[in-house]
C-alpha cells in the first residue's frame, strides 16, 4: 500500500503487489492528480459573466412548471413552430384583386442559385422590351452568369493584387479571401454586365446543371481563387509587378474559364436567332447587337436605385465600396428615401405598366403555403411568452434583417386615399410556389421588411433626380445591410 499527497491537497491511495503494479500506480496517481487539478479549476471559476449557480437557480425557477406548459412543450417539440404561432384570425383566403398590375408573364426559377438579382433583372428587360414591341422573348441567365463568375474572379485576383502589401488579417484582404466568389448580386450588376457581354436568348445557351445547383461549382473555384492569390501576393512580395503580375493573373484566369465552360458552357460569339418565332426569318445576331434590339436604351445611366435604411440620414446618397460584378464597373450607388417616398415611386412605374426590380427580407413572416407576406402571420411572441420588438433600424443594425432576395414588383392596391394596402412580385422559385409562382404581400409588411426598389428615370421627379448628383458616402461592403441579394 502506497499514498501520495496531490498539489491540490487530495491523497491518492493505491496498492502495488509487483513491479508491474508498481508503474500502473504511477499512472494512476498522476492521472487522478491531473483529475484533481481540473476538479478544482472547474469549482474554483471566478471570471465574472459566467452562469453562476445562484443565476442558473433563478432561471431554472422564473420557468415555472405547469399542466399546460407541459402541454405547450410537448406540442413544440412535435410540430414546426410557424404552424403553432399560426395566426388563425388571419389565415383565410387571399384577395388577389389589385387596383393597377403589370402585364403578368410566365414565371422562371433559379432553382438551387442565388441568382435571384439576375433573374429579377432580366424580368424587367423582358417585360419591357414586350410593352414595347408586343413579343415576348426568353433571355438566357446562365449567358450572363458565365460572365458574372469570370468577372467576380478576376475582382477577386485584382484585388487581392492591390492588397497584397497588407496582412493577411487586413480587413480588405480577408473580405476577397473569406468570399472569392459568389452567386449574389443586384440590380447594377445586370447593367454592368449587358453593357460590356450583352444578351442571348435562353435556347441559345440553356441551363445546365451546375447553373441550377451552384454549390459545388463555387466551392471548387473559391478554393482555386484562394490558392492563386497566395500565389499573387508570394509574386508581389519578391518584387514582381506589372507585366508580370497581369501574365500570371490572365493564366490563372484561364483556367477558371476552363471550368466554368465545363460546368456552363461556352458562351457563344455570334448565333442565328428569329425575334418573331418565323424560322424562316432569323438573322444572325452578336450578343451586343442583340442586346441592343431588346433594350431600348442602355441601362446604365437609366436608373436610380433607391433604398430604405433607417440608420442613415434620409435625402442623401451612399455607395457600397467594392460591391461590384465587374472590375471597371459600377459600385452600387442608392437614394436612401422613407417609404412614403419609395411607395410613390413604385405606384407611378405600376400605373404606367413597368415592372420593377425590388429586394426584401423575404423569409420574415412568409406562409409559403400561400404566398403570402404580413407581419400579422404568426405570433412568435404568443407562442414563447415574450416579445420581439425592434424596429426596423434596430433589425438592421443588429444582423437581424435585412435584404436577402430579389423579386420583381409588379402590382399594387390602393385604398381610396390612393395609399398602398397590398402589393404582388413575380417571383423566380417556379410557377407552383407561393400564389401562382408570386407573393402578395400586405402594405404593412412591405414597409418593415423591403429594402431595395430599382426605378426607371422616367418615373422619378426633378427633385429626387438632383438628390442623386449628390457626392455619396463611401459605406463598407460588411455593413449588415449590404448582403447581396440571393
Amino acid at each position: 500500500m502506497s499514498w501520495g499527497l496531490c498539489e491540490t491537497g487530495y491523497f491518492i491511495i493505491f496498492a502495488t503487489d509487483n513491479k508491474n503494479d508498481t508503474m500502473n500506480g504511477k499512472l494512476f496517481f498522476m492521472t487522478a492528480c491531473l483529475s484533481c487539478c481540473s476538479f478544482q479549476q472547474l469549482s474554483a471559476q471566478s471570471r465574472p459573466g459566467g452562469i453562476t449557480p445562484q443565476m442558473l437557480q433563478e432561471i431554472r425557477q422564473s420557468v415555472t412548471p405547469s399542466l399546460m406548459r407541459t402541454a405547450l412543450s410537448n406540442a413544440v417539440a412535435a410540430n414546426a413552430i410557424d404552424k403553432l404561432a399560426e395566426n388563425h384570425s388571419n389565415a383565410g383566403d387571399i384577395d388577389a384583386s389589385f387596383t393597377f398590375e403589370t402585364p403578368i408573364q410566365s414565371i422562371t426559377d433559379q432553382k438551387s442559385s442565388g441568382r435571384c438579382w439576375m433573374f429579377s433583372g432580366l424580368n424587367v428587360v423582358r417585360a419591357n422590351y414586350k410593352l414595347r414591341t408586343g413579343r415576348d422573348v426568353e433571355l438566357s441567365h446562365v449567358y450572363l452568369f458565365f460572365w458574372d463568375q469570370m468577372e467576380k474572379a478576376n475582382l477577386c485576383l485584382q484585388g487581392i493584387i492591390d492588397t497584397a502589401k497588407e496582412s493577411m488579417n487586413h480587413e480588405r484582404v480577408r473580405f476577397f479571401f473569406k468570399d472569392p466568389i459568389g452567386d449574389g448580386g443586384t440590380f447594377c450588376g445586370v447593367a454592368d454586365l449587358t453593357e460590356k457581354y450583352g444578351l442571348v436568348p435562353k435556347n441559345i445557351m440553356p441551363e445546365t446543371f451546375s447553373s441550377d445547383n451552384t454549390a459545388k461549382m463555387k466551392s471548387l473555384i473559391s478554393s482555386k481563387l484562394r490558392e492563386d492569390g497566395l500565389v499573387l501576393r508570394k509574386m508581389v512580395a519578391e518584387g514582381k509587378k506589372g507585366k508580370l503580375l497581369e501574365q500570371e493573373k490572365t493564366r490563372m484566369l484561364s483556367e477558371i474559364y476552363g471550368m466554368l465552360s465545363l460546368t456552363l458552357g461556352t458562351p457563344p460569339r455570334d448565333f442565328e436567332f428569329s425575334l418573331t418565332g418565323d424560322k424562316d426569318n432569323k438573322r444572325t445576331f452578336t450578343p451586343q447587337s442583340f442586346c441592343q434590339v431588346i433594350l431600348e436604351k442602355p441601362l446604365n445611366g437609366s436608373f436610380i436605385m433607391v433604398m430604405n435604411d433607417p440608420r442613415h440620414d434620409y435625402y442623401k446618397t451612399y455607395e457600397v465600396e467594392y460591391d461590384r460584378h465587374t472590375y471597371d464597373g459600377h459600385n452600387w450607388v442608392y437614394l436612401n428615401l422613407p417609404m412614403d417616398d419609395i411607395e410613390a415611386l413604385a405606384i407611378a412605374s405600376i400605373r404606367s405598366n413597368h415592372k420593377l426590380y425590388s429586394s426584401y427580407d423575404v423569409g420574415k413572416f412568409l406562409d409559403r403555403s400561400r404566398g403570402y407576406c404580413d407581419t400579422e402571420n404568426y405570433d412568435y411572441g404568443a407562442l414563447f411568452g415574450t416579445t420581439f420588438g425592434m424596429d426596423k433600424a434596430q433589425r438592421i443594425s443588429t444582423f437581424d434583417s435585412g435584404s436577402t432576395h430579389a423579386m420583381t414588383l409588379t402590382a399594387v392596391e390602393l385604398d381610396s386615399e390612393g395609399k398602398a394596402v397590398k402589393w404582388k412580385v413575380e417571383n423566380s422559385w417556379g410557377a407552383s410556389y407561393g400564389y401562382q409562382g408570386c407573393l402578395i404581400m400586405t402594405d404593412r409588411w412591405f414597409r418593415e421588411y423591403m429594402f431595395r426598389l430599382v426605378v426607371d428615370k422616367e418615373f422619378v421627379h426633378e427633385k429626387l433626380l438632383k438628390m442623386c448628383e449628390q457626392k455619396p458616402v463611401m459605406l463598407m461592403p460588411e455593413d449588415p445591410l449590404f448582403l447581396p441579394d440571393e
